[in-house]
């Protein structure tokens, strides 16, 4: 089919949730470097929104799941034992704070997991604490739980009547203002240590230091979306890492399955001890296919220190656009290989990343008009150069 066949079927047959796309279908993929049914290369610096951490065709993420493929097991449901579901949660058990994992099939529904951990840890004790606070400009998700945690009022209003009582949001980086919205019957504080959708907006390190120390004083447990942050993305393997902040409960998923939908609430003893049987479940969450392929992708970015791989290539990056002479950059931000190129209102990001486009880059958008870059990790250096020349060019 080409590409006006496939814009025909979708705008007659599939919701249109998306609108009109990117005038573009990939068809395959290699390393960085994604093609379209014409054969054009497109380096890319988005990643599927944070989610291909290894690129295209890697043998850490294709040779697993070729292998499982070939098992004849993709699923068998959780009333049984699951070798490589076992494995990951070890994994990310021994590399971060968290004692146990239950895992889910994307970052909306860890976040779900996340507030109801949260809110049972207090059941558990007799407590009616079930108040959840979150920040504006926030997103957590598109379930109707994980809309009202969500700090954007253009995602809440269609579904207003809708939406569960209790969430509460406050402005990001600001501890007077979370210090108000606290009361008795406040259960958890939910934050990204650094806003993607929001317009990449990094915390900061002494606000979330304080903000541990409020839920400490108040009794309150602390829930990080690493959603898109986590997995070596920011420059450690989770970002909190890098503040020297503990959570009670954190939510993973995007570079997790570096392409293969996976996500995961992780949790600390002292929360996870609460949750009893039958409490929280899944049919495909955790399924042999989908930890198998993730267990193989985070062996290798651990083994291979990808995290600092991120580090040391998103200074580069970083580097490089700052030293950009244009009146359009305002600002540069970020951690790692997730970075936000601040434009003027004058000057629309959207707009922007399709001039991007049809120069063979992918880019992407985050709100309050920023152009937002997450890149596989494995992004060479050439291949950056040629990015910012050509954000140059077109800035001119």
């Amino acid at each position: 089919m080409n590409l006006s066949d496939i814009k025909s079927l979708d705008s007659q047959y599939f919701l249109q949730v998306f609108g009109e796309r990117a005038p573009v279908c990939f068809v395959r993929g290699e390393g960085a470097t994604l093609y379209d049914q014409d054969g054009k290369a497109y380096t890319d610096l988005f990643a599927g929104i944070a989610v291909n951490s290894l690129g295209y065709n890697h043998p850490a993420v294709t040779d697993a799941i070729i292998a499982q493929a070939k098992a004849g097991v993709l699923h068998t449901s959780n009333i049984y034992y699951v070798e490589p579901q076992a494995q990951l949660a070890e994994l990310l058990c021994k590399h971060t704070f968290a004692d146990r994992v239950f895992f889910s099939n994307s970052g909306a529904e860890a976040n779900e997991g996340a507030m109801k951990l949260a809110c049972k840890y207090f059941y558990a004790q007799g407590s009616k604490r079930h108040k959840i606070i979150s920040a504006d400009h926030s997103f957590h998700g598109r379930t109707l739980a994980t809309v009202a945690a969500t700090g954007h009022d253009y995602y809440q209003e269609p579904f207003r009547a809708l939406l569960p009582k209790g969430f509460t949001q406050v402005p990001y980086n600001d501890l007077d203002a979370l210090k108000t919205a606290i009361d008795d019957e406040t259960a958890a504080i939910m934050l990204e240590p650094m806003q993607g959708e929001g317009g990449v907006t990094p915390g900061n390190g002494e606000y979330l230091k304080a903000v541990r120390a409020l839920c400490d004083a108040h009794g309150i447990l602390l829930i990080f979306d690493e959603v898109q942050t986590g997995v070596c993305r920011t420059g450690s393997l989770y970002c909190y890492q890098q503040y020297d902040v503990i959570p009670d409960i954190m939510t993973s998923a995007k570079g997790l399955g570096c392409g293969f939908p996976i996500g995961a609430v992780l949790a600390s003893e002292k929360v996870a001890s609460k949750i009893s049987k039958g409490d929280h479940g899944s049919t495909f969450g955790g399924n042999t296919f989908a930890c198998a392929v993730s267990l193989s992708a985070m062996r290798y970015m651990i083994d291979n220190d990808f995290s600092a791989v991120a580090k040391e290539k998103g200074a580069y990056l970083m580097n490089a656009l700052k030293a950009i002479d244009s009146s359009k950059i305002l600002e540069v931000r970020g951690m790692g290989m997730l970075i936000g190129i601040q434009l003027p209102a004058d000057f629309p990001a959207g707009a922007l990343m399709g001039k991007l486009l049809k120069r063979g880059f992918v880019a992407g958008t985050a709100s309050g008009n920023v152009l937002r870059l997450a890149p596989p990790l494995i992004l060479s250096y050439e291949e950056m150069d040629a990015f910012v020349a050509a954000l140059k060019a077109e800035l001119e």
